[in-house]
């Protein structure tokens, strides 16, 4: 079981999902490249992500593994269902459809910029900066968790900013893969988010004919997070019901 966090995120971000699969599968969660701890790319195309993750598989012995992204990492996993099906078992997708998105992230640039260029001594210092940007203090406290101290006690963030800031576009965009993945695949939608919507339906179909939709009431983009608890048993019975790789666990 292979886990992938979402734009600005690491790892750890589905740490509540990873515990409650633990159980059944052997768990990995990723950094995914100019995230985390993971290297830095100089060009992070979708398609580079997925090349990325499946060289990491390699790299692990693990040849064949059910997906979990959100977000950017559900596009991640899009992408290596639909390029290296034969990596992938089964997959859940939460939040994001196979489709190009506008830009939308102005204020988080912002605010990530204000804090790199004041060279910030303290948690407290950034998060004051990102507030004259940012309204929402669970965002600020979502970007503060990439945060680290580095040398003379000055802090940045660990993702690679300007990386991510550059191919913006390029995860922004759809698959570039024509040739549908026919195996198990689960979207999970929060029912306030505006990610997934009616018109994305035919475009998900066309690559995802096997898709199944599971919304969850009463929560935005985050879902993983504001319902945790039903987010990990939506995607654990689905998990039970399509990927033969329960109970193998390593």
């Amino acid at each position: 079981m292979v886990l992938m966090h979402g734009l600005f995120g690491s790892g750890g971000n589905l740490g509540a999902l990873a515990r409650s699969l633990a159980s059944d599968y052997s768990v990995l969660s990723v950094d995914l490249p100019n995230h985390g701890r993971s290297g830095w790319l100089e060009e992070a195309s979708l398609a580079r992500l997925a090349e990325a993750i499946v060289d990491w598989m390699d790299g692990e012995g693990i040849p064949r593994a059910a997906l979990v992204g959100h977000s950017l990492g559900g596009k991640v996993a899009m992408e290596i269902a639909l390029s290296e099906p034969g990596r992938c078992a089964a997959a859940v997708i939460a939040d994001i459809a196979p489709v190009s998105y506008p830009p939308h992230h102005d204020a988080v640039f912002a605010a990530l910029d204000a804090v790199h260029k004041a060279r910030v001594r303290s948690r407290e210092q950034a998060a004051q900066l990102m507030a004259q940007h940012l309204e929402d203090e669970g965002v600020i406290q979502f970007l503060l968790m990439s945060l680290q101290r580095g040398d003379g006690g000055v802090y940045d963030w660990r993702f690679n900013l300007e990386g991510i800031k550059r191919d913006y576009a390029a995860v922004r965009a759809e698959p570039d893969v024509d040739q549908p993945f026919s195996g198990p695949i689960l979207f999970v939608k929060g029912g306030e988010s505006d990610y997934i919507l009616p018109q994305h339906r035919e475009r998900v179909l066309a690559l995802f004919p096997d898709a199944q939709v599971k919304v969850m009431p009463g929560c935005g983009h985050w879902l993983h997070a504001e319902q945790p608890a039903l987010f990990n048993s939506i995607v654990g019975r689905f998990l039970q019901q399509h990927y033969s790789g329960a109970q193998q666990v390593l």
